[in-house]
């Protein structure tokens, strides 16, 4: 195993490559050092003429000696920079593992709502969500408000953990935007927040808005992970997100390890209903360290 290699496999990381780097420039000064120290002339060099020539072809050499190539030392470093102590503190990922409920029976209709605002239907299995290992849904039977009272169905429904497709699984509110709020208990470091609002219907909810804040009433510390209100029809303020479609599959909103203890969820009717509807909503995160 050379210098390089032993310094790629080594466990102090940062250290060994600063030392790599330090044995290196010293190597090439010495060398330097030596190029540049003229050799005992003999008198065939003097009465020939070539003293000068010697020279310039030691300074020469000397010159080029100093062009140390750093790139197996970048590339070193690099790729200690992923496998060391910087990231070290960072935790194992696994891929989320949700419990999916089973497709709607009533199938797909045809003239389904297109644009450019819009995700493409799918057909194929969503790309795995990565992420820490050990995360748990931790709004799984907490208590849950909501801006009107439902209609139809019960707010506890809400944080059951059932989900299907079936009217007794749904949560149903009036027009208008409104709110559904899920308190943690505590603050939790939030990795992703899963929602299913109605995939009774393959259609597309508008205005669907998701907050964290750690005040209850959020009208402070609000931050918002997801908003696809194109328009601002809702008032709080336009979001860059598209829309989708509900599916049995939902919807997973990546809350990049956000802390916050309270979950907010907005709606403004659907392209099947103008009525607001919740199925459930899953919070995967981590007890705050």
């Amino acid at each position: 195993m050379d210098f390089i290699d032993q310094i790629r496999f080594s466990s102090s990381g940062i250290g060994d490559i600063v030392n790599a780097y330090t044995f290196l420039l010293t190597r090439q000064r010495l060398r330097c050092k030596q190029a540049l120290r003229p050799a005992p002339l003999s008198r065939f060099d003097f009465e020939h003429g070539v003293v000068l020539d010697y020279h310039k072809v030691n300074i020469m050499k000397a010159k080029d000696s100093l062009k140390v190539d750093l790139t197996p030392v970048i590339a070193a470093f690099l790729l200690s920079l992923s496998t060391s102590g910087l990231a070290a503190d960072a935790p194992p990922q696994e891929a989320l593992a949700l419990q999916l409920p089973a497709p709607t029976l009533k199938g797909t209709p045809e003239d389904l709502p297109k644009g450019p605002n819009i995700e493409p239907l799918s057909d194929k299995p969503r790309p795995p969500f990565l992420a820490p290992r050990g995360v748990t849904n931790v709004a799984l039977g907490k208590p849950v408000i909501s801006s009107v009272p439902p209609f139809s169905g019960e707010l506890r429904q809400i944080t059951d953990g059932k989900k299907e497709a079936f009217d007794y699984d749904a949560v149903e509110f009036k027009k208008g935007t409104q709110w559904v709020q899920v308190d943690l208990g505590d603050t939790y470091s939030i990795y992703a927040i899963a929602v299913w609002h109605d995939h009774r219907y393959i259609q597309v909810m508008h205005d669907v808005i998701v907050q964290v804040s750690d005040d209850p009433e959020f009208k402070k510390n609000v931050q918002t992970l997801f908003n696809n209100d194109a328009d601002n029809s809702s008032g709080l303020s336009a979001g860059a997100d598209r829309e989708y479609f509900e599916t049995n599959q939902g919807k997973i909103i990546d809350a990049k390890g956000v802390k916050a203890r309270y979950v907010r969820g907005y709606t403004r009717g659907g392209t099947s209903s103008a009525l607001n509807c919740w199925q459930e909503i899953e919070v995967y995160a981590l007890p705050v360290k």
